[in-house]
């Protein structure tokens, strides 16, 4: 009696399962035709994907190969506005960096700007300090601190470089006493990194010797006077 019970359960399942199909086949064939067909699209996007940044690593990489500042600003300008990813603020900031060695500041600073105020990373920070480095010799102190105060945190892993563009500053407007403290203070700071240290104790040191101190203007040399003449040779032509 039990196989019959079973075989009535079964065709029962069979007559449920048609139903349902033919109410709902072409949904289920269709979605996964839709599934198929979404798992391919992210594949041949992954590939692109992967093929263009392969591409952009290229054309970044020959471009800093470049000799010619000029050049290399353009062409990291034209990767800039091509590119997508990291590649993007690293190539503004490399175009701002070959503007610079080419002589053109204020373009260069105010990209170097654009870029800290888009990126709150490393890419933004480095940009930050490129800015106020550019700036050091003709900005204010209030301006580069202005422009440094978001890496000047007690928690920021960028103080330290930043307080030694402001160590500069005062050492560049005479303020020796001042700018020796500060440089002093960054030499004996356990965090401060080892090229901010050894550039600090130098400069302290440096300021501690007088080697700041104005002497004024150095006097021209004297003139050279003339050689003497021969016995009987005419006498030299007075000087005009």
């Amino acid at each position: 009696m039990s196989d019959i019970f079973q075989e009535v359960e079964e065709d029962v399942r069979r007559e449920r399962f048609e139903k349902l199909w033919q109410a709902y086949g072409a949904y289920a064939i269709a979605g996964a035709v839709l599934l198929l067909l979404a798992v391919a699209g992210y594949e041949v996007w992954q590939r692109y994907e992967t093929g263009q940044r392969e591409k952009d690593a290229a054309a970044f990489t020959a471009a800093q190969d470049l000799r010619d500042p000029a050049a290399a600003a353009k062409v990291f300008a034209d990767l800039a506005a091509k590119s997508g990813g990291g590649y993007t603020e690293l190539s503004h900031l490399e175009q701002a960096n070959a503007l610079l060695a080419s002589g053109k500041r204020d373009p260069a600073v105010a990209i170097y700007k654009d870029v800290a105020a888009s990126d709150s990373g490393p890419i933004g920070s480095v940009a930050r300090l490129r800015a106020a480095w550019a700036l050091a010799d003709t900005a204010s102190r209030d301006d580069l601190q202005k422009l440094l105060q978001p890496l000047l945190g007690a928690d920021s892993a960028w103080k330290q470089l930043g307080q030694e563009i402001l160590a500069y500053s005062d050492f560049r407007a005479g303020k020796n006493l001042i700018a020796a403290s500060e440089f002093n203070q960054l030499a004996t700071d356990p965090q401060t990194p080892d090229g901010v240290k050894g550039r600090a104790q130098a400069l302290a040191s440096f300021i501690s010797s007088g080697g700041a101190t104005n002497v004024g203007t150095v006097p021209p040399p004297a003139p050279t006077p003339a050689p003497a003449s021969p016995p009987g040779a005419p006498p030299a032509p007075a000087p005009q």
